[in-house]
């Protein structure tokens, strides 16, 4: 298994922060952003790890993350040089994914959960995380029947056919390259993660589980003080 950091994007909704560093540079209380999704892959034992980043700041991330020994891993470099969706991801890491399996974590995704026992046990096809939210709207969202077996996945629904949104956590077999191939750019100009979804729910591989802790996606500025608070907290606590 191998691991995706997707530390792209520009980040305007954190502007004016995000107009002189990269929104997954920001301090969430006393660490970079960044390092929250690094440590949820470390938990789940991956160690060769693809960081993708902007152009304008990828020196700051290698002056910050280095080769990985300080933390114990590889890391691999890539540039995004125009943010055309998650996606996206996988068509820069091709190379690097290989005949491997790749679970891919955004850059701006804090989770309290341990996802070590769901990426041990993955096989094939793709897992995703679904959780709860109050605005699933600003997310795909995952439409279930009454045994929660999932039967859509829809990106940012105005009408949203539940509250359970996607998570910023994906794994994928091998095959998952020659999928993102397929994909056609949505009416955002966008290499959707949600279509690349909805290629595995169609053959029937796509297994939805369930965030059972924390899920914060800290791209807003609401967002980013509640993960301000909530890791104080747990600091504190410790």
């Amino acid at each position: 298994m191998k691991g995706i950091i997707l530390a792209g994007g520009s980040g305007t909704r954190l502007s004016p922060l995000t107009k002189v560093t990269s929104k997954q540079l920001l301090p969430i209380y006393n660490q970079p952003m960044i390092f929250f999704p690094l440590q949820t892959l470390l938990n789940a034992g991956i160690k060769d790890i693809l960081v993708i980043v902007a152009p304008d700041h990828a020196g700051d991330f290698l002056k910050l993350l280095g080769s990985g020994q300080e933390f114990g891993c590889k890391f691999t470099y890539e540039i995004q040089d125009k943010p055309q969706g998650l996606a996206q991801a996988f068509l820069i890491g091709e190379n690097f994914i290989g005949d491997d399996n790749v679970t891919l974590i955004l850059g701006d995704n804090v989770f309290e959960d341990n996802f070590a026992d769901a990426i041990a046990s993955f096989k094939n096809g793709g897992r995703v995380f679904a959780k709860e939210v109050s605005d699933p709207n600003r997310f795909g969202v995952v439409e279930f029947d009454d045994q929660k077996k999932a039967l859509s996945i829809e990106e940012k629904p105005v009408h949203p056919k539940s509250n359970f949104a996607v998570t910023g956590l994906y794994i994928y077999d091998r095959s998952v390259v020659t999928k993102a191939k397929t994909l056609q750019p949505s009416s955002r100009g966008e290499l959707e993660i949600t279509d690349l979804n909805m290629l595995y729910l169609q053959e029937g591989t796509l297994d939805v589980s369930f965030v059972e802790g924390k899920w914060l996606d800290t791209g807003t500025f609401e967002s980013l003080f509640e993960a301000y608070t909530f890791i104080r907290e747990r600091e504190i606590n410790k």
